[in-house]
């Protein structure tokens, strides 16, 4: 259905087909297709049709209703493409031959053209032409000749570019194309149009009239390819030309169009299937941990959009050195004074794209020249340079503690504050020297050039500016702020220099659009990504690799001289002067925001630490000290939870979204700042916070046998400086959480925060960002063990995703990856299309091919060829000759890592690869297929290429009587489903030998075996569970599930003793069956008992399983330690690129957290008003008597609990009788079991 353009009233146009008829069937039955053309008028609330047209073909997808002043509508049908409007004839044209049998419909070949229209998508740029993307990612540009009587009379198509497989397409505005895809990375484009001389149409047109008789491809070759791009107009024909003139037609201006990536979403679905693998790279300082270390890689995508994605949760860094320096409580990397020759550049900005290129030649600019690392009672200082050496004699202070140290004067002066006094200092040089005596010593800092404020143990604010210039000397001026009186104490202070605009006390007319905030075309954003190495073949992707056209190799960029050009016109860039501003936390619970250097309070925000939602400004201002509200508030804040610590960072595209994080108890609350223009008050800012959810932990697990530390070093340890902004490590900004579970929190120019967890090196007591000539980019951070380490981040992996993510292209559609534990490789089976234009027809055992002979414009169907590869996880890159063809017509079905017993190894088990395909031959030939054996040998590596050190040696290969659909191993012997039995092979002499065998259901497609337990699932009928008995050699059956159910995959679920069956299916839930033979319902154990049931809402079409992350609990609890060693975790991996996992609780944990969701059901608002407890029913269209078993948390939900206020958390805890600890506990424990990968 589609609305007009051009009707007085709404015109709804409905394309309908009233009789069925599908391609078997046209010589019988064909163009069935209809529209008709609803008018709706309603005030009388009568709808008549306007307008109606049968005989269209029985092929039609979709409508386009084209824009004025043409107006009418556009049909694609598979094979045709129409155009329509009311009163005039229509004007249809083939795109290839299937018509010439498959419509009656009067059709125009177009010329020079063979595509078909299903799985395409369009988009109007204006009212003449169109985007087309086919179903193989190929951009055409469609533009409609109109005559005068708003008629189409041609259609000229246009191939511009291949791009992703796209599965929506939007125009975002003028320029700007957006390519959603479900199958590959979506783009937004950027097109622009060249148009060819219109007096060089004229011409062609004579020239046309003279020589009518040469036959259009040959003109076609005479013009240039440059040429011919535009001069298509020369193919109508002469007689159309004369009876509707020239003129019109040569006033109609011809374009091509080029297309460019301003930027691409990051997309790792559909993930058919998952398996997890050792990552190539671990610095050998993490090696020794005691849970393995994993990564997760999946299969994506389809075609030229196939690719392994590498899925890594939290962040490894790549340690460049580590130093033993115990008792280190703080450090801070600072800059040195510039060298003579150029000016310094600041810090803050990260350099600027185009000079990455240069780096190589010319020396870093604004590296660290020290280190200044405080201790309890000392300070020591390093230089680094080359190499690391310590200073003993320089004008820092090295007798006291260091509390805060950093840049001034752009980056000329180091500024270090002692607890007692400040130092200025010119490189080692001191330039003046303040000591403070305040009643109490100094504890924190916080700078933005050229104001530093400190604060006193007791509360005292200072405020240092830095004045005059370099020639003339710089001094440190002191000042002693007034803040508003008041007697609470104040908790922590942090001081931000603000760029993003937002910061205002202006009032705002609203119609004027906030310029800062809008998005901006980031054509040099990309570049510079992917000077990084973040945007992988990202070109390659849009522009694919299709050799049939040169045309579409030579992509146009932008040169930089007219990008800006372009960027103005439309969005405008105002310069910002930088405002500065104070935030101030106090005892009481109130947050405060002076404006520099005035000390105008501008913000005030009661109760802060609550937690709430939105902050908003508390325009009352707090009543003078010595009343009754002042004594209130006193007591009140006792309960109020402690402000640790705040920081006030500006992340994003230039320092645009400005952030609040602030360390509250054990909770991280992280606000952004929006504008707000209703703020009556005068002088205030017009802006609000608002809170942004996350998922982080800052809290250890505590064990009950634990040995409670030293309450004074925890102390410490809380009250010191755990966020840390930083500007450009890697290419990336922003704020590094140090603790016990340390966190990076990322902004990139997209402007989505991303949290991802560093565990792998245990709780970090102080970090700072690092760049050196050793390291350029990096990072320091100091361990529990006292060890700082000079680390970088790896670059392979993308960041601004929620998990770090690596993407390796593979061009092809993938169906397998397996890896390979012995050899440490990856196994990946692809497929290519293949034009396919000959039939297999048997005689008996002989085949005979039929070779088909077509017309030019026929399009041949495909076929997949399938092959094997092995994969290096190190380069990702494919193990020179380890490639294995599949024959022709040979699909792949499984692949499996089997462990079978052999006499040639000490453990009597040796591993090996097994493989199962089908020959599908078409309907009429029986199916058959081979059960093919692999082993991967190490050889000697070829020299120069290290990794050809492994090859693949064919063990086994031979048809059997029917299609292999699965394999396992069970017991070292080779399971095998094989048409509608299931076989037991036992391996010996390079030959199978028959063991076992039983008869089952329609088609087994997924085997899991746990030692002689065998689960099957089955296309239609469900699961079942079967048993090989060693002794007598028997395969049975001990239980199935009679219900039918239309199985994805199937995995065991294991907690200790207990073992249940995790099943998935056709409509996305998840069911667990278990058998108890003792009940009643399962019919003496012939029947498998359904346990729980979920509706996950996305198709699982793989599940595998893993153990629970056992972390520090060994140490401290032995018998929890031993049931959580005995828990498997399911991980699972859907068709919507989603990754999930199910893991076994205790009774007690369970029943707590059911309790929680039922209350958070109802007590939280939900999107859109969705019911979270009505989605994960159980859904089948089948009614089944019997109800749902429930019995499987939503953790999704359970989560939420995490994002809400202090005050709501207690209320719901209190709800169901238990402590907020507790349940932070429980989600806690839960978090540690699984933070595998």
């Amino acid at each position: 259905m589609q609305f007009l353009h051009g009707y007085y009233e709404p015109t709804l146009l409905i394309l309908y087909e009233p009789l069925r008829t599908w391609p078997g069937r046209i010589a019988i039955r064909q163009d069935t297709c209809c529209i008709l053309a609803l008018s709706l008028n309603l005030q009388q609330r009568v709808h008549p049709v306007i307008w109606s047209y049968t005989n269209l073909p029985f092929d039609c997808l979709r409508l386009l209703a084209v824009p004025r002043p043409l107006g009418g509508v556009l049909i694609m049908a598979v094979d045709s493409l129409l155009y329509l409007n009311q009163s005039v004839p229509p004007y249809g044209v083939s795109l290839n031959s299937f018509t010439d049998f498959s419509t009656s419909f009067p059709l125009k070949p177009q010329e020079g053209l063979k595509i078909s229209l299903d799985c395409a998508q369009a988009c109007f740029l204006s009212y003449d032409r169109l985007v087309l993307s086919l179903k193989g990612g190929e951009l055409y540009v469609l533009t409609l000749f109109n005559d005068g009587m708003r008629s189409v009379r041609n259609f000229y198509f246009d191939k511009a570019a291949a791009s992703v497989l796209t599965t929506s397409m939007t125009l975002c505005e003028d320029g700007y194309l957006f390519l959603g895809s479900r199958l590959g990375n979506s783009l937004l484009l950027h097109y622009t149009e060249k148009a060819a001389e219109v007096d060089d149409i004229a011409k062609r047109d004579e020239k046309t009239e003279s020589d009518a008789n040469d036959p259009p491809s040959k003109k076609k070759r005479m013009d240039a390819i440059g040429d011919w791009m535009a001069s298509d107009v020369a193919l109508i024909d002469p007689d159309e030309l004369e009876v509707y003139g020239s003129e019109t037609m040569a006033t109609k201006q011809l374009t091509s169009y080029t297309f460019e990536v301003c930027d691409s979403l990051i997309n790792i679905g559909p993930c058919g299937k998952i398996c997890m693998g050792e990552p190539a790279f671990l610095s050998e300082e993490f090696v020794q941990n005691t849970d393995p270390d994993l990564e997760l890689v999946t299969t994506a995508g389809y075609g030229k959009n196939g690719a392994l994605c590498v899925l890594q949760r939290s962040v490894r860094p790549q340690v460049v050195t580590t130093f033993e320096l115990p008792g280190c409580v703080h450090m801070w990397t600072v800059m040195g004074p510039p060298a003579e020759k150029k000016p310094p550049e600041k810090t803050e900005e990260s350099d600027d794209p185009a000079s990455e290129d240069k780096a190589a030649e010319q020396p870093l600019t604004n590296t660290h020249a020290f280190l200044i690392l405080s201790r309890a009672d000392s300070s020591m200082i390093l230089q680094t340079d080359q190499e690391i050496n310590e200073l003993d004699h320089s004008g820092f202070s090295t007798q006291n503690p260091t509390v805060f140290a950093g840049n001034l004067g752009d980056g000329r002066y180091v500024l270090q504050v002692c607890p007692m006094g400040v130092r200025l200092l010119d490189g080692t040089r001191q330039l003046q020297h303040i000591p403070l005596d305040v009643g109490s010593s100094i504890v924190a800092g916080s700078l933005a050039d050229p104001h530093v404020i400190i604060r006193s143990a007791e509360g005292l604010v200072i405020h240092l500016t830095l004045r005059g210039d370099p020639a003339a000397g710089c001094r440190l001026a002191v000042l002693r702020p007034q803040l508003t009186a008041v007697k609470a104490k104040i908790l922590s202070i942090c001081v931000y220099k603000d760029v993003s605009g937002l910061f205002t006390t202006q009032y705002r007319e609203p119609d004027e659009p906030a310029k800062p905030e809008k998005p901006l075309p980031p054509p040099k954003e990309s570049i510079d990504m992917s000077s990084n190495g973040l945007l992988d073949d990202e070109d390659e992707l849009l522009y694919g690799e299709s050799e049939e056209n040169p045309i579409q190799k030579e992509p146009v960029r932008m040169t930089s001289e007219e990008a800006p050009s372009v960027a103005e016109s439309m969005f405008e860039i105002k310069e910002v002067a930088p405002t500065y501003w104070l935030f101030v936390a106090r005892e009481n619970g109130v947050l405060e925001i002076y404006s520099l250097p005035e000390y105008k309070l501008c913000f005030l925000v009661k109760n802060f630490p609550m937690g709430q939602k939105v902050l908003v400004d508390s325009v009352q201002m707090t009543a003078p000290s010595g009343t009754k509200s002042e004594k209130l508030s006193d007591m009140s804040h006792e309960s109020m939870p402690v402000v640790h610590e705040i920081l006030v960072v500006g992340l994003g595209i230039r320092h645009s979204r400005p952030l609040l994080l602030a360390r509250v108890d054990e909770d991280l609350l992280i606000y952004e700042a929006f504008p707000f223009y209703e703020t009556q008050r005068e002088g205030h800012l017009k802006l609000r916070f608002k809170k942004m959810s996350h998922d982080i932990f800052l809290r250890e697990r505590k064990y009950k046998t634990q040995k409670p530390e030293n309450e004074e070093e925890e102390k410490a340890f809380q009250s010191r400086q755990w966020l840390h902004p930083f500007s450009d490590i890697s290419g990336y900004s922003g704020v590094f959480l140090c603790g016990y579970r340390p966190y990076w929190l990322f902004m990139s120019s997209r402007g989505e925060l991303r949290c991802h967890p560093m565990f792998v090196d245990g709780p970090i007591h102080c970090f700072a960002p690092f760049h050196n000539v050793n390291c350029p980019k990096g990072f320091l951070h100091f361990n529990k063990q006292g060890e700082l380490r000079i680390s970088t981040l790896p670059t392979h992996l993308t960041y601004d995703a929620p998990w770090p993510v690596r993407k390796v292209p593979l061009r092809c559609t993938p169906h397998f990856v397996n890896y390979h534990v012995d050899s440490k490789t990856y196994c990946v089976v692809t497929s290519q299309p293949d034009p396919c234009n000959h039939l297999v027809r048997f005689t008996g055992e002989e085949k005979e091919y039929e070779l088909l002979e077509r017309d030019s414009r026929y399009i041949f169907p495909t076929m997949d060829k399938f092959s094997l590869q092995l994969l290096s996880p190190v380069s990702w890159e494919t193990i020179p000759n380890t490639r294995v063809d599949l024959d022709e017509w040979e699909h792949l079905t499984c692949l499996k890592n089997v462990m079978l017993s052999s006499e040639g190894t000490t453990t009597g088990m040796k591993g090996y690869l097994a493989l199962g395909t089908n020959y599908c031959y078409g309907e009429d030939v029986t199916s058959r297929g081979r059960i093919i054996i692999l082993d991967i040998i190490d050889v000697v590596p070829e020299p120069g290429q290290p990794l050809t050190k492994n090859k693949i040696k064919i063990v086994y290969s031979k048809e059997q009587k029917g299609p292999v659909t699965a394999l396992s191993q069970v017991v070292g012997f080779l399971l095998s489903a094989i048409g509608q039995k299931i076989y037991i092979w036992q391996l010996k002499d390079n030959e199978l030998v028959g063991v076992a065998f039983i008869d089952t259901q329609i088609y087994i497609h997924s085997v899991v075996t746990v030692k002689n337990l065998i689960l099957v699932g089955d296309v239609f009928k469900s699961v079942s569970l079967l048993r090989y008995q060693e002794a007598s050699r028997t395969l049975s059956l001990v239980s199935r599930d009679v219900r039918p159910l239309e199985v994805y995959a199937v995995e065991f679920f294991i907690d200790n003793t207990q073992m249940s069956f995790l099943v998935t299916d056709a409509e996305r839930n998840l069911l667990l069956y278990m058998y108890q033979p003792e009940s009643r319902e399962s019919c003496g154990g012939q029947r498998l008992l359904r346990r729980g049931d979920f509706h996950v809402g996305s198709p699982v079409v793989s599940m595998f399983r893993i153990k629970c992350r056992m972390g520090d609990i060994a140490k401290y609890d032995r018998r929890a330690a031993s049931i959580v060693d005995g828990r498997h975790i399911t991980m699972m991996a859907t068709l919507d690129g989603s990754l999930a996992y199910v893991l076994p609780v205790p009774e007690k944990t369970y029943r707590r957290l059911l309790m929680l969701q039922n209350v958070l059901v109802t007590n939280i608002p939900h999107y859109a008003g969705l019911n979270p407890k009505a989605y994960r029913m159980y859904y089948s269209q089948r009614r089944f008597l019997g109800n749902p078993h429930k019995n499987i948390l939503d953790g999704e939900l359970i989560w939420k609990f995490m994002h809400l206020s202090f005050m709501e958390r207690s209320e719901l805890s209190k709800k169901i009788g238990t402590t907020v600890t507790q349940i932070t506990d429980d989600l806690l424990e839960i978090e540690t079991y699984t933070a595998h990968f």
